[in-house]
């Protein structure tokens, strides 16, 4: 976790879950550490851990089996794929936007760049 960010560590939580569940590491159905383990891993406080999977668990990117544990939910990969690309539409690309215009870099430069990839 990046402690001197301006983000929310339960929002850097929800991203480290979204981001394996994105790539496939964590597969839908699969279990993923208990509260207790994913705080001690990250080393943060169990409650900001907490805070973070009960987002996770509205949104429905995971669930609670009682007594069992938490596990990725079914089409918890689409919900990450969607809710990632919504987030790239309303902040990262105006933020580009933006800075591509302070620079003055056109879209062939950029075009250019990505086709270097």
């Amino acid at each position: 976790m990046d402690f001197k960010s301006e983000k929310p560590i339960y929002r850097q939580i929800v991203d480290y879950v979204c981001d394996r569940i994105a790539s496939g590491r964590w597969p839908e159905q699969e279990r993923v550490p208990s509260v207790r383990d994913m705080a001690a891993q990250l080393q943060v406080n169990p409650n900001t851990a907490m805070r973070a999977y009960e987002r996770l668990q509205m949104a429905g990117i995971i669930t609670n089996s009682r007594g069992i544990g938490y596990f990725v939910s079914r089409g918890a990969k689409e919900r990450v794929i969607d809710l990632k690309r919504s987030e790239f539409f309303e902040t990262t690309l105006p933020e580009v936007f933006a800075a591509m215009d302070t620079l003055g870099i056109t879209w062939e430069e950029v075009t250019a760049e990505y086709g270097k990839r």
